[in-house]
Order: structure tokens, then C-alpha cells, then sequence
């Protein structure tokens, strides 16, 4: 066993608080372990006055962390599932994907108490054009406009005023214990989530078997199959978390799952939505096969104008 582990992540308020959980669990598995964290900075940190789905690109949160544990500044890197591209660096590995908090969106508002109760017109924050196609489907009277920042300051400018309603996703609020003067949970059957939202993942290098047992103790085996089948419908969309894609897999026993997934038009006058239930042993097939038939149903065709605009 190790004496000491390196923990690479992130600098936000939320990313701290993920990688000093994950730390804590490990300190508890074994008392004498020194764990230390590496903060980095990653693109995604550096360009703040431009709308993720703007920037481009995947890994935009995970890339300069996988550097690190590529040339041995750390150990193990904590991220959220939903920033993970699905094809990993050659000899890096996903080690561990612990129980997963709540993956449902929330509103946060200060003066409406509810989706349905916002005002006519009513301002809007979000950058995700998932949530975005999501709302204006719901609501095509919103005025969207564009939010970026950590968790902290995303609340602070609706306490400012400059939005009347606000979207975050659930699992950061409570990890922080943060709230509003008003927050509607939106059920993923009415709302689908991002892929893997409210999942952990702790990335290490495939060759750090020593590390395996460790980890091993803070895997969860239905978070791990629920996040297979969501990972397996993104890449079978060649997606990632900056497009509107959504897809949520929930158990229905110890051996059955259900998957639901969405591509949609930005705008929400297109909403492509599908369902599908198999075998957990199949997670990531039953992902595979949803992407193909959400594709075939017009999915190739709304991504395929994302991109090229």
C-alpha cells in the first residue's frame, strides 16, 4: 500500500469539495495515508466570458488534469462524470465511479417558486444548450441568457437580479449545501439530465495496480452500470456535454435497467426523445443501440448542423 496519494483537480469551490470527499474516504479506508491535492487549472477554468458551447471541443474541464497524471504529478484525478470525454487518454483509466447524488436539474429563483410560475418572458441562466432546448420546449416564452461561473457565483448574480430564474444541477448544490430562496427539482422523467450528471469518476493510470484495492472499496456497482448505459448512448452519439444531449438510465432490479435519451433542436422546436430497458450486463450496448435509433429518427441530422455552425 501507498503512504501518500496525490489527488489532481480542479480549483472551484465544488471541485475542492468533490476531490476532499474522495480524500476523507480514502483517510478513513486507511488512517495513515498522506493524501495531498494538486490544483489545476484547466481551459475550461481560463475562458470564462465565452459560452462553453462556443469554445469547442471535448475535455475541456479534464484535459490538463489528465496531463498530470499522464507525467506523474498525481495519482488520481476526481471529476465529474458529466466533463469526462468517453474516449480517455492511452493508459488512463475510469478506477472508480463512487455512489451517485441526486442527477436531477434544479430551478433556483428568488421571487417564483416553480418552472411554471416564472413570469412571461422571464430571464433565464444557463449556458447548457441542453437545459436550454429542455426550457424552451416547456417554455418558449424565455428569454435565455447566457451563465457561466462556479456554483457560488452563478447564485450570487441571481441574487443580484440579473436573472429571474436560474438552472443548476442538484448534486453540486447539495455537496456545497447551497440553496435559494426558491428551488424546484425537476424530475428527469419531465427533465432529462446530462449524461452522468451527479456521478463521481476517479481517473487513474492503468498501470497503478496498487491502487486497484483502494478503489475498489469506494466503487458502486449500480452507479457504475447506470453510468456505463448513459456513457455508451454519448458516444454512440459522438457527443459531449456541450451539446443538447441528454440521457438518464435508472435500475428497475438488481439485473434490469431503463435508459431514456435526447437530442434536440437548440431552439426546443425539435425534442428527440426515446426509451429503452434490458439486462445491466448490456449497460453500454443498450446506450449504443438508443443512439442509433435516435439518430436514425433525425438525431444525425439536428447534430450534424450544430457542428457545422
Amino acid at each position: 500500500m501507498r503512504a501518500s496519494i496525490t489527488i489532481a483537480t480542479r480549483g472551484s469551490q465544488l471541485a475542492l469539495w468533490q476531490a476532499r470527499h474522495v480524500a476523507t474516504r480514502l483517510r478513513t479506508l486507511q488512517p495513515d495515508l498522506e493524501v495531498q491535492l494538486e490544483i489545476i487549472k484547466t481551459k475550461g477554468d481560463v475562458i470564462q466570458d465565452v459560452p462553453l458551447a462556443k469554445v469547442g471541443g471535448k475535455g475541456l474541464f479534464v484535459k490538463e488534469i489528465e496531463e498530470a497524471l499522464l507525467d506523474g504529478r498525481a495519482d488520481l484525478a476526481v471529476h465529474s462524470i458529466k466533463d469526462v470525454p468517453m474516449e480517455l487518454p492511452q493508459g488512463l483509466i475510469l478506477g472508480c465511479i463512487p455512489r451517485r447524488e441526486e442527477p436531477a436539474d434544479c430551478l433556483l429563483s428568488c421571487r417564483c417558486a416553480s418552472l411554471d410560475a416564472l413570469p412571461q418572458g422571464a430571464c433565464m441562466g444557463t449556458s447548457s444548450l441542453r437545459r436550454q432546448a429542455q426550457l424552451l420546449a416547456l417554455r418558449p416564452d424565455l428569454r435565455i441568457e447566457s451563465l457561466r461561473g462556479n456554483v457560488d457565483t452563478r447564485l450570487r448574480k441571481l441574487r443580484e437580479g440579473r436573472y429571474d430564474a436560474i438552472m443548476l444541477a442538484t448534486a453540486g448544490l447539495r455537496r456545497l449545501g447551497l440553496s435559494a430562496p426558491h428551488v424546484q427539482i425537476l424530475d428527469p422523467e419531465r427533465f432529462l439530465p446530462a449524461v452522468g450528471q451527479g456521478a463521481l469518476g476517479i481517473e487513474c493510470r492503468e498501470d497503478a495496480a496498487d491502487l486497484f484495492p483502494l478503489l475498489a472499496q469506494l466503487e458502486d456497482t449500480p452507479t457504475r452500470v447506470c453510468v456505463e448505459a448513459e456513457r455508451g448512448f454519448l458516444a454512440g452519439l459522438d457527443g459531449g456535454c456541450q451539446v443538447p444531449i441528454a440521457g438518464h438510465a435508472r435500475l428497475l432490479s438488481d439485473d434490469e435497467l431503463t435508459l431514456t435519451g435526447l437530442v434536440a433542436q437548440v431552439d426546443g422546436s425539435v425534442l428527440l426523445r426515446e426509451s429503452v430497458r434490458g439486462h445491466t450486463s448490456l449497460a453500454r450496448q443498450l446506450g449504443l443501440d438508443l443512439a442509433a435509433t435516435l439518430l436514425s429518427r433525425g438525431g444525425r441530422a439536428i447534430l450534424a448542423q450544430l457542428y457545422q455552425q
